[in-house]
């Protein structure tokens, strides 16, 4: 992902124009669906998952946040801005909080950050676009297998025994970044093992055969900016 962290030094330092800074504890929420949103967030340390509610329940998990992330940017612009989507902290950290009224002002302010940061957002749009097309078009079992690639291209460090994710994760975690329950994830992860496909040891998924995932579900080769789970 194209995180605040490697974009130009320019815009880094207008982002990071903070107004203060603030804890965030695991299990916490820093924003809810529906709550105003009058700021945005700079991830200084922690994990941050960016996930919805849908009708029947289930929570499906959009972005992993981390270090140099920038949550709440849906917000801006808009007359009566309310948060779309849920912040959850799932590890301790901190966030830089930017007003968003003051951030507006000084993209309005400079015409070549704020085409520079429409940019940033069209990424941003592009990679959840890619994520509802796996979803709708390759099922459940497309959604699992979508979603291993992406952990593979953001924590994935090739072994001689395959793909390690260096980044422990219960299914019921899985299943949320698919959208799905956790019964179908045990499920399809008992199949991908049982063919060789994947090895699971305390979490730490290790993909045998990164090809078979990426066949079954006609994968396009997207650009890895695009195709992560950040």
């Amino acid at each position: 992902m194209q995180s605040f962290t490697e974009i130009s030094s320019e815009l880094k330092e207008l982002i990071q124009t903070v107004h203060h800074t603030r804890k965030v504890e695991k299990g916490t929420f820093l924003f809810q669906e529906g709550m105003s949103a009058n700021e945005l967030y700079l991830v200084n340390s922690g994990i941050i998952y960016i996930s919805k509610i849908i009708p029947d329940g289930r929570e499906l998990t959009l972005r992993m946040c981390k270090a140099g992330d920038l949550i709440g940017e849906l917000s801006l612009f808009c007359p009566t801005p309310k948060f779309m989507l849920n912040a959850k902290v799932v590890e301790n950290g901190e966030v830089s909080v930017i007003l968003k009224n003051e951030l507006e002002e000084k993209l309005e302010q400079n015409s070549t950050l704020a085409l520079e940061f429409m940019r940033w957002l069209s990424l941003q749009h592009r990679k959840t676009q890619t994520k509802f097309r796996d979803l709708v078009l390759h099922g459940k079992k497309g959604a699992l297998y979508s979603t291993l690639i992406r952990l593979s291209n953001s924590f994935g460090k090739e072994t001689e025994e395959g793909m390690v994710i260096h980044l422990p994760l219960t299914n019921q975690e899985l299943a949320n970044f698919c959208g799905t329950s956790r019964e179908v994830v045990n499920r399809l992860l008992s199949e991908l093992r049982k063919n060789d496909i994947v090895s699971i040891d305390k979490g730490i998924i290790t993909i045998h055969d990164l090809e078979h995932l990426k066949q079954e579900i006609d994968c396009e080769n997207c650009p890895i900016e695009i195709c992560n789970i950040e």
